[in-house]
């Protein structure tokens, strides 16, 4: 009995299993047009995300280059306002001392005056203070000699003192230095200087103030940095997102109070 030839038996078969491998391509290949597409839309909103990170890395780069400028410019104002507060004290103090020699001129150079006049009237010698208290000075009398040397100041005092005829009206002023005349310079100058120097005093803790203001903003913006920065190493789109709208707010509200701040150019 003769058999059929090899060959025959395999070209049989082979239409046998032709459709099932091409079954199998057809599914490989749906399955591969169905996952295809939700890894691009993933790097896609990768890409979005980043470009919005680098955005807000570069605001909050600028906005703390800001803060750190305006920090600095407050500090200069600070120390040139209380370098100003301290000359204007040492020149307050000066010229207080100034006023206080020149006070004590002004008692002495009186009290000498009253004294010259009372042994002049007790020696019988004429030295130009009548009985109502009108007072011319006599030349060559001691008395004359103290009045003509009577500060120029003081002099003003004096003179309206006497108007007063103090020696017959019980209500005129005791002394010349009791009257609103009598003015000393020196001593007004030292309490304008001390008044300066309390001005540029307050005027340096404000820029201080200030400073500490601007100081304080740069760490919002370091903080807002930071959330982005650790965000953006993140594996989940969704934390990474999250920190971002973080650090986005905190540029936000730190913009706003960093613009209401005074700026010193």
């Amino acid at each position: 009995m003769s058999h059929p030839p090899q060959e025959q038996r395999g070209d049989e078969s082979t239409p046998t299993h032709a459709p099932a491998l091409r079954d199998l391509d057809d599914i490989g290949a749906g399955s591969a047009a169905r996952t295809g597409g939700a890894p691009s839309a993933s790097r896609e909103r990768a890409g979005r995300l980043e470009i919005a990170e680098a955005f807000l890395v570069a605001v909050a780069a600028l906005l703390t280059a800001w803060a750190a400028f305006q920090s600095t410019k407050w500090g200069g104002v600070q120390a040139d306002s209380f370098n100003r507060a301290g000359a204007a004290r040492t020149e307050s103090v000066r010229a207080s001392n100034l006023a206080n020699r020149q006070t004590v001129i002004d008692v002495t150079s009186f009290t000498s005056w009253v004294n010259a006049v009372a042994s002049e009237r007790r020696a019988g010698i004429e030295n130009g203070l009548q009985d109502d208290g009108s007072y011319a000075a006599v030349a060559g009398t001691q008395s004359a000699f103290l009045h003509d040397r009577f500060r120029p100041e003081f002099t003003l005092a004096f003179d309206a003192w006497i108007a007063q005829r103090p020696l017959s009206d019980p209500d005129a002023a005791s002394t010349p230095f009791e009257l609103g005349e009598y003015r000393n310079a020196a001593a007004e100058e030292a309490a304008q200087l001390e008044q300066d120097a309390d001005a540029a005093g307050a005027t340096g803790r404000q820029a201080n103030q200030r400073g500490d203001n601007y100081v304080m903003m740069t760490i919002v913006f370091a903080l807002a940095l930071v959330l982005v920065s650790v965000g953006a190493k993140m594996q989940s789109i969704r934390i990474r997102t999250a920190m971002a709208i973080a650090s986005g707010c905190a540029i936000a509200l730190g913009a706003i109070v960093l613009f209401s701040f005074p700026v010193e150019l």
